[in-house]
């Protein structure tokens, strides 16, 4: 039993590795039990998605519209709209959002709602344009450091936009490089640690995503006066300096660098992370024919171009399967994820306090993911988080009304409490479904088709101002809709990582939908 428990030691306690044994094998013994080295690494790692949704969620509170007041008791429309421009005036100075400084308040409904469309549809965007890089050239560490030097740049110069064109042309651009950012720190977090702890290390990016979005409300509170444009350069510049220090700091995945061949960067990153008690053990020749990269499939993608990842994806049925099945999935989660907190402005609640209550209902979802998560059957849990999602973003529509203010609330909050819960559900779903190879790029087809469902959410909420059916009656409808394709993929709960595509190919025979 000692060596099929431990079947990289010999009698002097010294890795030996054992024939036949998988990558994923062997990568499990060389870093041991999870240690400080792969804990803070992970973390660190992670703090990519903290800066991420600050971005994400930024326009909240730069692009909302302030409250006012008429100048006369004799004035009683409620429409500023048709007051003349001598009878109304901004409670606060008119610099601390973009719709009062550029006087947009009264423009059509597409132009206000026009820098966050941008923003999402340059996501969209860039995770088509950028996404196999990191499977292919770039590499997950240096495509995480891009995206995020690019997301911080544009949105640092976007504090010194003149009118809302050259605004919402710099949070496209802004939005284009964050697209990678989620999914190149899930993935590399994930494949710096063994199997049996990577569904928890996948949680702590979405721990620091609530801890980003939690900290706008806070920063935003203490803006409230000042302008908008602060709020940018305090989110943007630390990142900045964040990417930087990634660069320098963070080691490139072992996985990844066994399918690109580098045999050097493969041993030495295992070394880095590996407990000093095996270190001198790991050498190439202790690899064997791991570093001689004998599997013809391996050999192959080092010679792949740059959307070869997407092309091995749409190549094989099943994985076209699954990433299609998945992709419907994660548009009806990105609708009501991405919608809701831009349209709880509209439920007539307090912006700062429904903002932080939208922010925080995230940490309890992370939380029961952290501790759940290696219990949880993923097709099981991801189908009704997304119903009941669903159903109480209906209950928005149908709880409106003065004397149901409390349990509307209410019931949003469950709503997007579902909804966070079925986004981190799905993302680490992806993880599993597709091997080493494709990876990265099979997570980030996900997230595009979220972030495109997640466009939409603009629009839908300036068209549902009046009539709620229109934004979260379709936010309800679609996350149910969507949801119940998950039916159509295998469970991974437990399941060994696939590292090439015939590995992965080998266990779908025995799945049928």
């Amino acid at each position: 039993m000692a060596e099929k428990t431990e079947p990289f030691l010999n009698n002097d306690k010294k890795l030996k590795r054992k024939s036949g044994s998988s990558l994923d094998e062997t990568i499990e013994s060389c870093i041991g039990e999870f240690g400080w080295t792969q804990f803070l690494q992970a973390i660190f790692v992670s703090l990519a998605w903290f800066f991420d949704a600050q971005q994400t969620f930024i326009s909240v509170f730069t692009d909302a519209q302030p409250s006012w007041h008429c100048n006369s008791s004799s004035s009683i429309d409620n429409n500023f709209c048709n007051l003349s421009k001598d009878a109304w005036e901004w409670n606060l100075p008119a610099h601390i959002s973009v719709v009062s400084e550029w006087s947009l308040q009264c423009r059509r409904s597409l132009i206000a709602g026009l820098p966050a469309s941008s923003f999402f549809l340059g996501c969209l965007i860039g995770g088509f344009l950028l996404s196999t890089l990191a499977d292919s050239s770039l590499g997950r560490k240096n495509m995480l450091v891009f995206s995020c030097l690019l997301m911080s740049i544009t949105g640092s110069i976007t504090a010194f936009s003149t009118n809302i064109w050259m605004y919402s042309f710099l949070r496209f651009l802004s939005g284009f490089g964050r697209a990678t950012i989620g999914t190149c720190a899930l993935v590399l977090s994930t494949e710096l640690v063994g199997r049996r702890w990577r569904g928890q290390v996948g949680i702590i990016g979405f721990l620091c995503f609530t801890m980003g979005f939690i900290s706008l409300p806070t920063l935003a509170f203490i803006n409230r006066d000042s302008t908008w444009r602060i709020l940018y350069l305090w989110t943007c510049l630390p990142t900045i300096l964040y990417s930087f220090l990634v660069y320098f700091i963070v080691p490139e995945s072992p996985r990844w660098l066994y399918i690109r061949r580098n045999k050097e960067g493969f041993v030495q990153t295992l070394k880095s992370i590996a407990p000093p008690t095996t270190r001198s053990s790991l050498t190439l020749s202790f690899f064997g024919s791991f570093v001689e990269f004998e599997n013809q499939e391996v050999l192959d993608n080092n010679t792949v171009d740059l959307y070869s990842a997407i092309r091995m994806l749409v190549e094989r049925n099943w994985s076209f399967r699954r990433l299609v099945t998945v992709m419907c999935v994660g548009f009806g989660i990105g609708m009501t994820y991405y919608g809701m907190p831009l349209g709880v402005g509209s439920l007539n609640f307090n912006l700062y306090l429904s903002i932080t209550l939208n922010a925080l209902s995230e940490l309890p979802s992370s939380i029961l993911i952290l501790f759940l998560i290696g219990k949880l059957s993923r097709k099981g849990s991801l189908l009704g988080f997304a119903m009941l999602s669903g159903i109480c973003s209906i209950g928005c529509v149908i709880f409106e009304g003065g004397k149901f203010k409390e349990l509307q609330i209410g019931v949003e909050l469950i709503s997007y409490f579902s909804a966070c819960t079925a986004f981190s559900i799905l993302l680490i779903y992806t993880l599993e479904l597709f091997p080493t190879c494709v990876r990265n790029s099979a997570v980030a087809m996900v997230r595009q088709a979220m972030v495109l469902g997640g466009a939409f959410s603009p629009m839908l909420i300036a068209i549902g101002r009046n009539n709620k059916w229109y934004s979260f009656g379709v936010f309800g409808l679609s996350i149910v809709i969507c949801g119940c394709f998950v039916v159509c993929v295998p469970e991974t709960n437990g399941k060994t990582l696939s590292d090439t595509m015939d590995e992965e190919e080998g266990k779908e025979s025995t799945f049928v939908c």
